[in-house]
C-alpha cells in the first residue's frame, strides 16, 4: 500500500507540513518569551522615570536623601507609585466636622488609655546610624520579580549605595534623578531574566494555547489539502499510465483528455501525439505491405501469363515474345531497386561523401544529361540563368539522383507538347532549386501526399508510365540528409512544381 505513488505524496505533504508548524510554533514562541520580556523591561524603566520624578520631588522638599536612608518603606512607596499617608489624607475642607458625644450629666469622664501604638518606624535594623553616626548600608535583600520596588537601587552621583537593593548589577538599565539641572542619584532598575508574574505568565500561557488551537486547525486543513493535493497530481498520472498499458498492448486509438494546462497536461499532449503517430504508422505500414504486394504481383502475374503462354503455343517465341518478357523483368528489377535504396535511405544507410560544391553547375549538368529524353517525350526545356556561386555541402552523385528523378517523375507524368521550367533563387542563407511542369497537375488535397511511399495520383500517374510512387519518397529522405527539405504546389505552368531548399555556405577559395 505504502508503494503508491499518491500515498508517498500525501506522506511527504504531511511531513513537510508538520515541520513547518513546529519550526513556526518554536520560533513563535522564542520571539515571544524575548520580545514581550523587552516589552515588559522597557515598562519597568517608564515606572523608574516616574519614580525619579517623585524621588526628586521628595528630595527638594526634605533637602536631603535622609526620608529615603531613615525611611526605607517611604523609599519603597515612591518608587512603587503608592501614595505616602499625608498625601492620602482628605484635605481639610474635605474633613468630615462632627463633635464628639458629651457625656451626660453626672457621669465620670474615661481617662485617656495609653499610647500602645509601635515607636514611628526610622528603617529596617541596619539603616540606623552605626557608632560613628554614619548611617549603614541596607542589608542585601532578594531581588523578586513580582516586587518592582526590590528590583531597583538607588545610588549617588559617585556610584554608593545610599538605599535600595545592593544585589542590583551596577549594569542594568539607570535612570537619573534630576533636581533642576543637577543629579543627585541615579536609579538602577535590575532587568526580569524570565517571565515570573502571574499575569504575564498567564498571557503567555493564553497565547500558547490559542496558538496550538490554531495550529490544530491548520494541520487539519494542510492533512485536507494534502490528501487532496496528491489524488490532483496523480489524476493525469493514472490516465497516463492506463493510456501506456493499452498502448503497449497493441490499442493506438486510445487518448487522455487534456484539461490541464502545465507540464502534466503538456505530457498528455505528448502521450496523444505519440499514439496518433503510432496509429498512423500501423496503417502505414499496413498500406505499405499491401502496396508492395499489389506492385509484385502485378509484373509476377504478366511474366506468368506469358510464359504460360509461350508454353501452350498460344504465342509464339519470338523478339516482340521475348521483348515484352523483357520489359516486365526490367519493371519489377527497378521497383525492387527502389525499394531498397528506400529501405537504405530510411534507415540512413546510405553513403552520403559531404563536400563544398556548386549547387548550379550540378543542377545544370543533371538537366543537360535529361535534356534529350524529355525532348523525346515531346516536352520543351526551360533553363533559367542561375545565381553564381551557389555552393553547398552535399554528396554531388545523391543530389544529382535527387534532382534526376523529379526530371524523370516531370517527363513520365506530362502531357505531350508540354514544358518543363528549371529555376533558381536565393532565400535567405538557403538556395531553392524549383522544377515546374505543364498539366495534367495534382489535386491540392494529394500534394502533402505526393511524398509518401507507392502513393500515386490515378488520374495521371498509371502503370504506362511505369512509377511505383517511391521516387519522391527517396527524394525527400536525400533532401533531409543534407540538411534540406522537399515541398510540392500547384505550378504556374498548370502542372506540378517541386521545391527543393538546401543550406547555403560560403564559397572556398
Amino acid at each position: 500500500m505504502l508503494n503508491r505513488l499518491w500515498i508517498k505524496l500525501f506522506l511527504a505533504f504531511v511531513t513537510l507540513s508538520i515541520a513547518t508548524l513546529l519550526s513556526l510554533y518554536f520560533l513563535q514562541q522564542r520571539a515571544f518569551q524575548r520580545d514581550f520580556l523587552d516589552y515588559v523591561n522597557r515598562l519597568g524603566l517608564e515606572r523608574l522615570e516616574q519614580a525619579s520624578v517623585r524621588l526628586a520631588k521628595r528630595f527638594e522638599e526634605v533637602g536631603d536623601w535622609s526620608f529615603a536612608v531613615r525611611q526605607p518603606r517611604v523609599f519603597d512607596n515612591l518608587v512603587s507609585g503608592i501614595p505616602l499617608l499625608e498625601e492620602r489624607r482628605p484635605p481639610p475642607d474635605e474633613q468630615p466636622r462632627f463633635r464628639p458625644e458629651r457625656p451626660p450629666p453626672g457621669a465620670r469622664r474615661a481617662e485617656p488609655e495609653p499610647d500602645r501604638r509601635p515607636p514611628p518606624d526610622d528603617g529596617p535594623r541596619g539603616s540606623r546610624p552605626d557608632d560613628r553616626g554614619q548611617p549603614r548600608p541596607p542589608p542585601s535583600r532578594k531581588i523578586d520579580a513580582l516586587v518592582f520596588h526590590t528590583r531597583v537601587v538607588l545610588l549617588t552621583p559617585e556610584g554608593q549605595v545610599l538605599i535600595g537593593n545592593p544585589a542590583v548589577p551596577r549594569d542594568s538599565p539607570a535612570v537619573a534623578v534630576m533636581s533642576g539641572n543637577v543629579v543627585i542619584g541615579r536609579l538602577l532598575l535590575a532587568p526580569l531574566p524570565a517571565l515570573q508574574s502571574e499575569a504575564d505568565l498567564h498571557f503567555a500561557r493564553s497565547l500558547t494555547q490559542d496558538t496550538l488551537v490554531a495550529f490544530a486547525f491548520v494541520m487539519a486543513g494542510s492533512l485536507l489539502l494534502a490528501w487532496w493535493l496528491a489524488r490532483w497530481l496523480l489524476a493525469p498520472i493514472k490516465a497516463l499510465s492506463a493510456g501506456a498499458h493499452r498502448l503497449a498492448a497493441g490499442d493506438f486509438t486510445v487518448r487522455i483528455p487534456v484539461t490541464r494546462r502545465d507540464e502534466l497536461g503538456a505530457l498528455a499532449n505528448d502521450f496523444n501525439q505519440l499514439a496518433e503517430a503510432l496509429h498512423r504508422n500501423q496503417q502505414g505500414r499496413r498500406e505499405w505491405g499491401a502496396d508492395i504486394a499489389h506492385e509484385l504481383r502485378t509484373p509476377l502475374s504478366i511474366l506468368r501469363g506469358e510464359i504460360q503462354a509461350l508454353e501452350d503455343g498460344v504465342r509464339p517465341v519470338n523478339a516482340a515474345a521475348l521483348a515484352s518478357l523483357q520489359s516486365e523483368c526490367s519493371r519489377l528489377t527497378a521497383l525492387v531497386d527502389d525499394l531498397y535504396q528506400l529501405a537504405l535511405s530510411d534507415a540512413g544507410a546510405l553513403e552520403y561523401r559531404l563536400a563544398p560544391l556548386d549547387l548550379g553547375a550540378l543542377v545544370q549538368d543533371v538537366v543537360e544529361e535529361h535534356r534529350g529524353a524529355l525532348s523525346d517525350a515531346g516536352l520543351t526545356l526551360t533553363l533559367d540563368p542561375f545565381p553564381s556561386g551557389m555552393m553547398v555541402r552535399g554528396d554531388g552523385q545523391r543530389l544529382a539522383q535527387l534532382f534526376g528523378n523529379l526530371l524523370v517523375n516531370a517527363r513520365r507524368y506530362t502531357d505531350r507538347p508540354g514544358q518543363v521550367q528549371v529555376r533558381a533563387s536565393r532565400e535567405n542563407h538557403q538556395w531553392r532549386v524549383g522544377i515546374e511542369d505543364s498539366p495534367p497537375g495534382v489535386p491540392t488535397a494529394a500534394l502533402p501526399k505526393l511524398f509518401d511511399r507507392l502513393f500515386r495520383v490515378e488520374t495521371s500517374r498509371n502503370r504506362a508510365a511505369g512509377g511505383a510512387g517511391l521516387g519522391l519518397a527517396i527524394c525527400q529522405n536525400i533532401a533531409a540528409a543534407h540538411g534540406g527539405k522537399i515541398s510540392a504546389r500547384a505550378a504556374n505552368l498548370g502542372g506540378l512544381a517541386i521545391d527543393v531548399t538546401l543550406p547555403s555556405i560560403i564559397s572556398a577559395t
